[in-house]
């Protein structure tokens, strides 16, 4: 029957997948324990067809997540035989080089029963907040001290869950309850996807998805290429410098534009660190993709017809492609530079496209309980907060303030936080002037000040950017501000990757980076400037220095 469906009636089934994976992504979000999940929306929800091409994904998520899911499904597809399956059981792995890059982030695929056949299969990732080991930080030597790896394998059989597999996971992290909610959370996504595509199937009549799979796949590849021939061919490269953690690093790339392919290179970047900042490849590659796609096609869905024309490589070894087993519980840190590195390219191509730098790195503060806080018998904790800079100003437009660009998570809030973990959150608030000055202002960053709640000592763990290197305009725009970390009474400020022990009485004061201006300062529009310091974005001081202005 799929041989003879209507382009309209595809298109009609098309969008009804793209309902169908908002719905599994809610479903996650709302039955997991994790306010990281819960409240920022780190996860990916996903449908995939029977060779494992990813169809449609939930718009909640993370490109870290979500593209390499893409490849993931892919992987477990070719290490289980569709044989050997059976309706209930759902696979899983945390494999950094499978899944999303480290420990922390479980992936899970479903195979989709109907008609008593296997016809798709659903997939969803999402970030548990402890899995063990030292933790989400960046103190690691390799990556067996960051915790429980769990290669592939089968979480749930026909319909029971793995109940020795759910104890090692539990026995193995200091928040054994969350870590159990948030994997059914993850069953239920599957689940919820499984149950609504064999219903889809039904509605319309269907005994497979390959009619469906190859109009999605290919309308998608078609249009992409359409976009890719309106950039002009070439090769185009861009270095960005990074703070590092011993040393400052090198991120360098070659983008080579042909009419129908984008091939991006890391070759120059430099090697890894003896510390967990280092990046897998897939997960390099899922921000970089994602870069490419918000400025080329990016009104296509995503899917393999969308992503296939995009191919990323990088010498093994390098910090942007590290191999086993290296540390890499915090790479996102430069993971998610990469986008600024690969619109620094794009730039070159298409210069009224492209936006300044932007904070891009995610302020992320996985705070815990101090070892002598659990052997005395104080409150035992561990969560994990977010929080974002500005993103750079647009060609056409301002940044955004404190927004989470590229990684799409939502930033904690204050409530949760409370509720969650023993700490006060004391101050927080957008920081005046942090956005670079430009015709088009970055977005701002924030400031947020925090304490133990309960008199107790806590540790942060530090693994953050822009603190040496901040982000850069363009046009003329002039660099948005580099964040800050101190404690309120300690002379030094805190470097931005370390392991930080906050005492009691004691405020942690973090400032978030500013996003680059775009366009020269002193073409800014007398109205918005004015506007910014009446609203107290911009000091009057700024506006006479930065922005010429006699206001």
């Amino acid at each position: 029957m799929t041989d003879t469906l209507s382009p309209a009636r595809l298109q009609v089934m098309w969008n009804r997948l793209l309902a169908l994976v908002e719905e599994q992504g809610q479903t996650l979000i709302r039955a997991a324990f994790s306010p990281i999940v819960r409240e920022c929306g780190d996860i990916s929800a996903g449908i995939f067809d029977i060779q494992g091409r990813m169809l449609a994904q939930a718009v909640t998520g993370t490109p870290g997540h979500i593209n390499t899911m893409a490849e993931a499904v892919r992987h477990l597809r070719e290490r289980f035989s569709v044989q050997e399956m059976s309706p209930g059981d759902i696979y899983m792995t945390n494999d950094p080089w499978l899944a999303s890059g480290h420990l922390n982030d479980f992936l899970l695929m479903m195979p989709v029963f109907h008609g008593g056949q296997v016809v798709a299969f659903t997939s969803c990732t999402s970030h548990l907040v402890d899995l063990g080991g030292q933790g989400m930080g960046p103190e690691g030597s390799d990556v067996y001290d960051e915790g429980l790896l769990i290669p592939p394998c089968k979480l749930v059989i026909g319909g029971e869950v793995n109940a020795l597999l759910l104890d090692i996971v539990k026995a193995n992290s200091r928040e054994p309850i969350a870590n159990e909610g948030d994997i059914y959370a993850l069953i239920a996504c599957c689940e919820a996807g499984a149950a609504r595509l064999s219903e889809m199937m039904t509605d319309y009549g269907l005994a497979d998805l390959h009619g469906l799979a190859e109009y999605i796949i290919e309308t998608s590849r078609r249009g992409t290429l359409q976009a890719i021939a309106e950039v002009p061919p070439g090769v185009y490269e861009n270095t960005l410098k990074v703070d590092g953690y011993e040393e400052e690093l090198t991120l360098k790339a070659r983008l080579s534009i042909t009419a129908d392919r984008l091939h991006l290179d890391f070759a120059g970047t430099s090697g890894c660190s003896a510390k967990g900042i280092n990046v897998p490849l897939n997960y390099a590659t899922a921000y970089a993709v994602f870069a490419m796609r918000c400025i080329i096609g990016s009104d296509i869905p995503n899917n393999a017809g969308s992503l296939e024309p995009f191919v990323v490589t990088g010498p093994p070894g390098c910090i942007l492609n590290a191999q086993r087993p290296a540390p890499v519980a915090m790479r996102h840190t430069l993971g998610q530079m990469t986008p600024d590195l690969v619109l620094g390219c794009l730039h070159q191509a298409l210069p009224e496209r492209v936006p300044a730098e932007g904070a891009s790195s995610m302020f992320d503060l996985p705070l815990r309980h101090t070892a002598d806080v659990a052997l005395t018998g104080g409150t035992e904790f561990a969560i994990e907060l977010v929080h974002n800079g500005g993103t750079g100003a647009r060609p056409a437009s301002d940044g955004l303030s404190a927004t989470a660009y590229p990684s799409g998570v939502f930033g904690s809030q204050v409530e949760i936080t409370e509720a969650a973990a023993p700490v006060t959150v004391w101050r927080r608030e957008l920081l005046p002037d942090s956005g670079g000055a430009g015709e088009f202002r970055g977005g701002l960053g924030q400031r947020i000040e925090m304490t133990s709640a309960t008199g107790e000592p806590f540790l942060v763990f530090l693994s953050v950017e822009r603190i040496k290197n901040p982000a850069a305009g363009r046009a003329g725009g002039k660099p948005g501000a580099a964040g800050r970390i101190r404690v309120t009474g300690r002379e030094a400020d805190i470097p931005g990757k370390c392991e930080l022990r906050v005492e009691p009485g004691e405020r942690l004061v973090f400032d978030t980076p500013g996003g680059g201006g775009f366009g020269d300062p002193g073409a800014r529009a007398p109205a918005a400037l004015a506007a910014d310091v009446a609203a107290g974005l911009v000091t009057e001081a700024a506006a006479r220095t930065l922005y010429g202005s006699e206001k």
